[in-house]
């Protein structure tokens, strides 16, 4: 940017912690607002906020609001708008700035302050502090929305009350919660947040709750003593009908803003990417969000004309009160304006994973540990992976039980469907995988997903179901699997009549022909082999590879392959082909005998194989039309588990995975329907992420919810299982009478026979109140089964009882499953070297537990045992004085309690109750990590 304009002395140096910053505008001058005054605004003041945060791929991500109070002078407002640019100039113009006016804020900037703010009337003062009036004003609020709260204090009076919004009548002794009759159970859940934050910061806790229903008469005494406040019961009037006209949908249309503030119409509808030059400001107009693009050569004079010219233009175009307008300077556009352009660039940057983690293992080096390997929290087991193994191939719209010994061999050609049974806090969990090889035909993944859906529906204990395609895996399948192989070709009967009717050589493989598998994996335990096109272009010098030709074994050992490879490499050669003597050849030596199988020599990727970040976790709540295949999605930001709301369907995106979430009293209750919104949100890819259709898509049920679905939440197992929608939930958490819709805990579920459901797949009845029964325990005693063939794993010959016309899907009992050890995943090595403290025989007390799939963890009073309190600079990564001795798991315990709120802004409580990946960044960010 053009422009050398000394930054305000209050925001040097913003933009280096994470979490909130924020500025109020006093006397035409920035100062800054103490963290304990943060969420309250005063209407009649202007405000400037940052908020930081550490994305996984190690960079810092800023959002920059500037929130006017509907008292703000003009003055006030202009000036933190300006200083909102200043404050992106300073971060490197980078950043998304947003225009925040009262009452009409983002949902973004409110997920900041949950469950709300509510304005107050006056002007922001520093270092005033407000005395206390000794009586307690009785005040009537309005709540809106059904995601993110408004909040809006209005006149105490009867006339402010309707129908279709919820209100709040805070007074001394008591808050009552008013809801319009019109109102959505969402919007009245929302509300009680509310409630439960005026009883907490308003009243101390100190006083009663009452939920008053409209239509509901004086016959109740609550009912009564609300009314009274007012004068007495009368009715309220009717909502006169809406008189205001669906806004039409105004053309995209996009202007070039010229030095004076003038604008010049460049493009409208579609339009191109090519139309933005860097040398100049646009404003994109696409009605409900109004966009002003900067480019990077501007100067800050230009941007700030260009804001201005903007506002001016929507005052004059006389636009909706909650227009929301952005300001991007280029190379910062978010998804929803870049899906304005036809051609925008849809490459994903590469983003060094393995350069990062070398810097981490380069630190741990440096204060005396020899790294064999570090954790890969992709590759980490969120469920038991000793449980008991089950697949079916898809044949003819049937499913076919695989015997055991073939169940570790999947082919291209064919479906299956594979389900998995592991314990999890004491009763069995299920799991299902629908696996989609890339050379199946269309009919065979139709009949996969449709039987398997069936299968499901009919499964008491709400099983969890998952889409994958071949060569999109995620690692929880290859772990539940340990070893697999994965051949060219099918053996399912479609696939054979389809190469015959093609005329297409079948490759299927057997032991006479020419086959290379590429092998990969992270452990013996975690292992697999996929056989590849035989020739030299499939080989890469990142990975180790096993030929098998011409009657002789070669094992291909990549330059850039690690010792881990070549165990693996070993490990598979035992199960490929145990007898024959392998051919070693190492890359650069190879045999003419080893090109000629591949059909001669050619080049081959001999770079290192990088993996890609997993980015930050997404959540979206979806309205799906079934009729016009219609998915339409709003973002959740800064989510937590009680965004998970009972009567929706939410989407996770964790960018390599999804997760379609369906809540009890959703109107979704079928898999497939689940899988189709799945895919849906697939194609449309919201968020520009560039996401394949083969992206692995779970669907999860609420109260069923997995390990690695929870893992993404501060996860709370008893807000899981209650009953009730979702008003009746919060009400019964903020009486203190959850118990009382707590529903009782599942036991291993059993699945539908055909003598115990005779109309097949039929879900179970509901109990009056609406809701399944839970399943009940079984009783029967298991032994354990013997491994074979030699495997480390046991896996389950007993097919699965269900109705079925198929002759080959038997139906004995199915909870005749086995019994199996459960075991703990693979620590992660770190060896001592020989200048360093010998710590293997430390005390045990000092090392936190490791954190239990999905539940919590005390982590404040493991810190506490026996630890020392060193000073920051002592304990950080990089340290200059390193203290000897240091456990490095958790540096960060070693502060004391008021450093560590200093540094992480919460607690140490707060922060060890987060969840585990958040642990990291921030202690990431702090090169505590």
């Amino acid at each position: 940017m053009g422009s050398n304009k000394i930054i305000d002395l209050e925001l040097q140096g913003a933009g280096s912690k994470l979490g909130l910053e924020i500025w109020c505008i006093e006397n035409l001058r920035l100062v800054s607002v103490p963290q304990s005054s943060h969420g309250k605004f005063f209407s009649g003041s202007a405000y400037l906020i940052l908020h930081t945060t550490l994305l996984k791929n190690g960079s810092l991500q800023h959002d920059i609001h500037y929130w006017l109070g509907n008292e703000a002078n003009e003055v006030d407002s202009t000036l933190a708008s300006d200083k909102a640019l200043e404050l992106d100039a300073a971060l490197g113009s980078q950043s998304v700035q947003y225009k925040e006016v009262q009452g009409q804020e983002t949902g973004k900037f409110l997920s900041y302050f949950k469950p709300c703010i509510i304005p107050v009337e006056g002007v922001y003062y520093s270092g005033v502090v407000q005395s206390k009036d000794p009586t307690y004003e009785t005040r009537l609020l309005t709540c809106k929305g059904d995601r993110v709260v408004h909040v809006k204090e209005v006149a105490f009076s009867r006339s402010s009350l309707n129908h279709r919004d919820v209100f709040i009548l805070d007074t001394a002794s008591k808050i009552f919660h008013f809801s319009g009759c019109n109102s959505s159970i969402q919007e009245r859940a929302k509300a009680l947040e509310v409630v439960q934050y005026i009883k907490e910061y308003k009243h101390k806790g100190n006083c009663e709750v009452a939920a008053i229903e409209d239509g509901k008469f004086v016959g109740d005494a609550e009912v009564g003593e609300f009314w009274s406040y007012f004068g007495g019961y009368a009715p309220i009037p009717k909502d006169p009908p809406s008189t205001q006209e669906q806004p039409q949908s105004l053309a995209i249309k996009l202007f070039w803003i010229s030095l004076q503030g003038k604008f010049t119409q460049s493009g409208s509808g579609r339009l191109k990417r090519s139309m933005l030059e860097s040398n100049k400001c646009y404003m994109l107009d696409g009605d409900t969000q109004i966009f002003v693009w900067m480019g990077k050569t501007t100067h800050l004079t230009e941007r700030k004309t260009s804001i201005s010219a903007a506002e001016d233009f929507l005052r004059a175009q006389e636009r909706p009160v909650n227009t929301h307008l952005a300001f991007l300077t280029e190379g910062s556009e978010t998804a929803i304006f870049k899906s304005y352009f036809d051609d925008w660039p849809r490459t994903v940057a590469p983003k060094l994973y393995e350069e990062g983690r070398g810097k981490v293992a380069a630190m741990f080096k440096q204060t005396g540990y020899d790294v064999a390997e570090l954790p890969d929290e992709d590759d980490k087991s969120y469920i038991d992976c000793n449980g008991t193994l089950k697949v079916w191939r898809v044949n003819n719209g049937k499913l076919s039980p695989v015997p055991v010994v073939e169940q570790r061999k999947l082919y291209s050609g064919d479906c299956y469907t594979v389900q998995y049974i592991y314990s999890s806090n004491g009763r069995e969990e299920r799991l299902f995988y629908i696996w989609l090889g890339n050379k199946s035909c269309t009919e065979d993944r139709d009949d996969a997903i449709s039987l398997t859906s069936g299968i499901v529906d009919s499964t008491k204990g709400e099983p969890v179901l998952a889409r994958i395609v071949e060569n999109k895996e995620p690692s929880q399948f290859f772990l539940i699997f340990q070893t697999l192989i994965m051949f060219k070709g099918g053996m399912g009967s479609r696939y054979k009549s389809f190469i015959t009717e093609k005329g297409i050589h079948d490759d299927t493989y057997d032991d006479k022909k020419t086959a290379l598998f590429k092998i990969q994996g992270t452990n013996r335990d975690n292992m697999q082999a996929i056989q590849v096109d035989q020739v030299s272009r499939s080989l890469n010098s990142s990975f180790c590879y096993i030929l098998k030709a011409r009657g002789s074994i070669f094992t291909w050992l990549g330059n850039l392959s690690t010792t881990r490879d070549h165990d693996l490499l070993y490990g598979m050669l035992d199960l490929l082909n145990p007898t024959w003597q392998p051919i070693l050849v190492r890359e650069g030596s190879e045999p003419d005998v080893f090109w000629d199988a591949l059909g001669g020599k050619t080049e081959y990727p001999k770079e290192k194989d990088i993996k890609p970040f997993i980015e930050d976790p997404h959540l979206f709540v979806c309205t799906f039309t079934k009729d016009t295949n219609d998915l339409k999605v709003k973002e959740i930001f800064n989510f937590t588990q009680d965004d998970l709301t009972t009567e929706d369907v939410l989407v996770l995106d964790s960018y390599s995975e999804i997760f379609v979430w369906i809540g009890h009293n959703s109107a979704v209750k079928s898999k497939q329907q689940a899988l189709s919104i799945g895919l849906a949100f697939l194609k449309k890819d919201f968020l520009g992420e560039c996401l394949s259709m083969d992206t692995p898509t779970y669907v999860v049920s609420e109260g069923h919810e997995p390990p690695f679905f929870t893992r993404f939440f501060e996860w709370d197992a008893s807000k899981a299982n209650m009953l009730g929608n979702s008003f009746e939930r919060k009400l019964a958490i903020l009486k203190g009478q959850s118990q009382k819709l707590e529903a009782p805990l599942r036991s291993s579920p059993n699945v539908f026979t055909k003598e115990t459901n005779p109309n097949g797949f039929r879900r179970p009845s509901p109990t009056p109140n609406g809701f399944r029964r839970p399943s009940p325990t079984p009783n029967g005693s298991r032994k354990p089964s013997p491994a074979p063939n030699g495997l480390t794993r046991r896996q389950s010959l007993d097919s699965y009882p269900i109705k079925s016309k198929s002759d080959t899907f038997s139906s004995p009992d199915f909870n005749t499953t086995k019994n199996r050890r459960f075991s703990s995943p693979p620590v992660p090595r770190i060896i001592p070297s020989a200048s360093s403290p010998d710590v293997r025989n430390a005390d045990k007390t000092q090392s936190l537990p490791s954190k239990d799939s999905g539940s919590k963890y005390d982590g404040l009073n493991q810190s506490k045992v026996n630890l020392v309190n060193y000073p920051y600079e002592r304990v950080k990564v990089n340290s200059k004085d390193p203290v000897p001795d240091l456990d490095i798991t958790k540096r960060e315990a070693y502060l004391t309690e008021e450093e560590f709120e200093e540094k992480f802004g919460m607690p140490k409580r707060a922060f060890y109750q987060q969840p585990r990946w958040k642990q990291n960044k921030m202690k990431m960010s702090l090169y505590l990590f």
